[in-house]
């Protein structure tokens, strides 16, 4: 191991252990208890060129019974106790946050920052790394939000009872908690996300942490980025078939998507609860519509659509095309060349609920800036 040492818990289809790899990292463990997500991290992280296909855990766990210290396999284990961890990170459940749910906050069975925390105690990784939807930011979330920076910091919060309790904190700084915009980082989405980044206390003295700047002046377009996947689809209705409206169909698509222009609105891929997948609530499909998209399911890939002959479904609506899940992923900006696991539905559920990788990259690299100072300047001290 010559790189940088991460953990990763809630990792979903590896939207963030993605980015954090491009950044730098190099991953012990990758814990998700979603067993279609696992199977996706497995197909793409063990056949990807990299240190994980030969190194990495990925398991298929709950992470309040996740046990690192018994979980990992013994390589990683003497890894992790020989070199320290560098970063624990992880997207812990958004439900509890987020506005298309109660927002029941610390009282959801979902809500697992108790036990980022309890991890983040036994681990004491150099830097933690949580990210959420930003709702957690929402002013009736302050004490939860005040509570968490204690226990990572010390100092007093508001207890349930309304009195003032002292913690005394894990020896952490918390250096940035706010939000970051998805499309700020190349991604063609509207898709804000609370990020929160923390340092060991003896880590941050030798630095300071620069929040990510913005790595794109101009927004990628949802037009530009669907215009090539789209004609592709289109396209092979063009000649000799009983669709023959497939050139004007295609061609009404990409003139309201770039007339419209911009970024497209926040996939949400929702949950097993739920029933099938559509692209998310009332004032979303609208903004969709306006797209040329019809928002009300997900399409079959080209492949199948052809076979099972679904191209009235899948491509040619009165509101539009549907998306396909490739087409989902490339909006969260993931690689052309990920692959999702499970049916149509698990795959876009996966695709919808993940950390876009510019973004995740973006905030590994803010990271690993700290962190290189922290190593230069211990090798100086010794």
């Amino acid at each position: 191991m010559t790189g940088f040492s991460s953990i990763e818990i809630c990792a979903g289809a590896g939207g963030q252990a993605l980015g954090l790899q491009q950044a730098g990292f190099e991953h012990l463990a990758l814990v998700e208890i979603d067993s279609d997500a696992v199977e996706t991290l497995k197909l793409n992280f063990e056949r990807r060129a990299g240190w994980e296909r030969d190194h990495c855990d990925i398991l298929s766990a709950d992470v309040r019974t996740f046990d690192p210290l018994r979980d990992l396999d013994p390589a990683n284990l003497a890894r992790l106790r020989h070199h320290d961890l560098d970063l624990l990170a992880g997207g812990v459940p958004c439900p509890p946050f987020s506005y298309a749910g109660k927002q029941l906050g610390k009282d959801d069975e979902r809500d697992l920052f108790p036990r980022m925390l309890e991890l983040v105690e036994l681990l004491k990784p150099r830097a933690v790394m949580i990210e959420n939807v930003r709702g957690i930011m929402d002013p009736k979330f302050s004490s939860y939000r005040d509570w968490i920076t204690a226990k990572l910091e010390g100092g007093m919060h508001f207890g349930d009872n309304g009195q003032f309790i002292d913690e005394v904190g894990l020896g952490y700084t918390v250096s940035k908690w706010d939000i970051l915009e998805a499309h700020d980082f190349g991604v063609p989405q509207l898709r804000p996300r609370a990020i929160l980044v923390a340092f060991r206390n003896d880590v941050i003295k030798n630095a300071t942490y620069q929040w990510p700047a913005r790595t794109n002046s101009v927004p990628v377009t949802f037009a530009g980025s669907l215009e090539k996947s789209m004609h592709e689809r289109f396209s092979r209705y063009f000649d000799g078939s009983s669709w023959g409206d497939a050139r004007e169909s295609f061609a009404r698509w990409l003139r309201k998507a770039r007339e419209h222009g911009g970024v497209a609105p926040t996939l949400v891929g929702g949950s097993k609860k739920h029933g099938g997948a559509d692209l998310g609530p009332s004032r979303a499909k609208a903004a969709w519509r306006q797209l040329g998209v019809d928002p009300m399911g997900v399409a079959n890939d080209i492949e199948t659509s052809a076979v099972k002959g679904t191209e009235e479904r899948d491509l040619f609506r009165p509101d539009g095309p549907m998306l396909t899940v490739q087409q989902a992923a490339i909006i969260q900006g993931f690689p052309l060349e990920w692959q999702f696991s499970g049916g149509k539905t698990a795959q876009y559920r996966q695709v919808g609920n993940a950390f876009p990788p510019p973004v995740a990259r973006a905030v590994g690299e803010s990271i690993i800036e700290v962190l290189k100072a922290s190593r230069a300047a211990d090798r100086l001290a010794s």
